[in-house]
């Protein structure tokens, strides 16, 4: 089989979403890229988390071609493989609906340094625009809007994070999850105190080695 870990791998983060409650449904998306094969491997479309099994999983190539695999691809296929292609970093993306980040979207509100835990995206949680799902579009807005960090909020949509491994962007869309609790909490109460620049600039630093990536 084609790229068997990393097919298996999207099983087992597909289930991890799930149970986390970062996604409800069918819905959300995980990839994997294998730079020595030049392939990404993602997740179905329409196919329950629990129910996907490593051969449901669809193997292309950057510029989508179907490599291997009967099921159709996500229909967030762009979305995923335009950071493979701008982002030598990046080797996982992370697509969720996740409850409070997707209240913030709606809201088109970008998440400020709030939490020291901000810095698992960056110096902050930026929100693009709404544009319709499954165009190319929307990946190039994702693109520009995450710039150099690990995450950002998609307008009237959901989180999106990336990461040099799946471990990693997976923790990323369940901490700024977290964080966009805070910020819809900290907001209801009234106003947040906010890190500075140099205090959220000192975390990132610090994240660099609290854990592997």
């Amino acid at each position: 089989m084609i790229l068997e870990k990393e097919r298996k791998s999207i099983v087992e983060y597909g289930k991890k979403l799930e149970g986390a409650g970062l996604v409800e449904g069918t819905f959300g998306n995980i990839s994997i890229y294998n730079e020595e094969e030049h392939l990404m491997a993602i997740s179905p479309s329409g196919l329950d988390y629990e129910r996907t099994m490593p051969e449901d999983v669809v193997v292309l190539s950057l510029d989508g071609t179907v490599a291997d695999g009967k099921r159709k691809p996500s229909s967030e296929l762009d979305m995923h493989r335009i950071f493979y292609l701008n982002r030598t970093d990046v080797r996982a993306v992370v697509h969720t609906h996740s409850h409070y980040a997707a209240v913030l979207s709606c809201l088109n509100w970008s998440i400020p340094p709030l939490h020291y835990e901000t810095a698992y995206a960056g110096k902050e949680v930026p929100c693009s625009e709404y544009v319709q799902f499954g165009t190319w579009d929307l990946a190039e807005s994702a693109l520009k809007t995450m710039g150099e960090g690990n995450a950002c909020l998609l307008g009237n949509h959901g989180l999106l994070s990336v990461g040099e491994t799946i471990s990693y962007a997976f923790d990323t869309a369940q901490q700024i999850e977290f964080v966009a609790g805070l910020y819809c909490g900290a907001k209801a109460l009234g106003s947040p105190v906010l890190l500075t620049d140099e205090q959220i600039g000192a975390v990132l630093h610090a994240f660099k080695t609290y854990r592997t990536k």
